[in-house]
């Protein structure tokens, strides 16, 4: 599993946990076996006319919950009168019998968001800073069988079509063995059983550069730059050949390194012809 991957699945499993306890607090009851009405005086229950709480559902129609009244205790005079005094009995109970508070609800509910808030950044900085080690652009690509690969170059009139690998952003066009020992990548990783990977965007402004199969070479209809089939200059303001990746054959397969990025300067001199046809943006600008 991909960094990114995991960056969205501890994405989730936060933003999951968040919710849960949002809820639980919203939702928070105390235990079912509690009255905590026999735990009101009287006179505060006949002065609360709403008699509900925010945090317990309402009852069912056709139950009531009993409540525990004060009886007063008669008092006998002198004169042999009965007067009723009222005793006021307060007594101290627990948090979970009080319940939570509007205070302890908002506290608790900032708290939490904050920290799905922190770990959310967390999590996205951690993805950001974090290189891809598999799979993908920037790492090592699996173009595909060599002689597969091979095959949709060459075409039966004796033209050549690059491969367009997308995963590494390249063009995979050949190079023979005699043209490869007058070039400037002679040497290096850069060429493998006569195959190399040319980076798709131009060195001049970062256009895609794309292929002129009537002049067998990379022409960039942006400002005009112009390259051969391997990716050395021609002709326009690049200031530089294509840059390109090293290439390995391991076990058959050509895998494209796009960990690095290989510039080169201007060739010295043309290891391939080019043009060997009527150029794609001549005809464009003709029309």
């Amino acid at each position: 599993m991909s960094i990114v991957e995991l960056s969205f699945a501890a994405f989730a499993v936060v933003g999951f946990l968040g919710i849960v306890g949002i809820v639980v607090i919203v939702t928070g009851r105390a235990p079912k076996s509690f009255n905590w009405k026999k735990n009101l005086d009287k006179k505060a229950l006949k002065e609360d006319k709403s008699q509900t709480n925010f945090f317990e559902p309402e009852m069912p129609k056709g139950e009531t919950e009993s409540v525990d009244e004060e009886i007063d205790e008669p008092i006998i005079e002198s004169d042999g009168a009965v007067k009723l005094e009222e005793k006021v009995i307060y007594e101290e109970i627990s948090e979970e019998e009080a319940g939570i508070t509007r205070r302890q609800f908002l506290t608790k509910a900032l708290r939490i968001s904050f920290g799905a808030f922190a770990g959310i950044q967390a999590i996205a900085w951690l993805g950001f800073f974090w290189p891809k080690v598999s799979g993908g652009f920037g790492s090592k690509v699996d173009a595909g069988p060599i002689e597969d690969i091979k095959s949709q170059i060459f075409q039966a009139d004796g033209s050549v079509i690059p491969a367009f690998i997308p995963a590494a952003r390249a063009y995979v066009l050949p190079l023979d063995s005699t043209a490869a020992a007058n070039s400037q990548f002679s040497t290096g990783s850069t060429v493998t059983d006569g195959l190399v990977a040319v980076y798709q965007r131009c060195v001049h402004l970062g256009c895609r550069v794309p292929w002129c199969n009537s002049s067998q070479g990379f022409e960039c209809p942006c400002h005009g730059s112009k390259y051969n089939m391997i990716g050395e200059y021609f002709a326009g303001p690049a200031p530089r050949n294509l840059d390109r990746f090293n290439v390995a054959n391991v076990n058959g397969r050509l895998v494209i390194d796009t960990g690095t990025i290989i510039e080169s300067p201007r060739a010295p001199g043309m290891s391939v012809k080019y043009p060997q046809g009527l150029s794609c943006i001549a005809l464009t600008t003709e029309e």
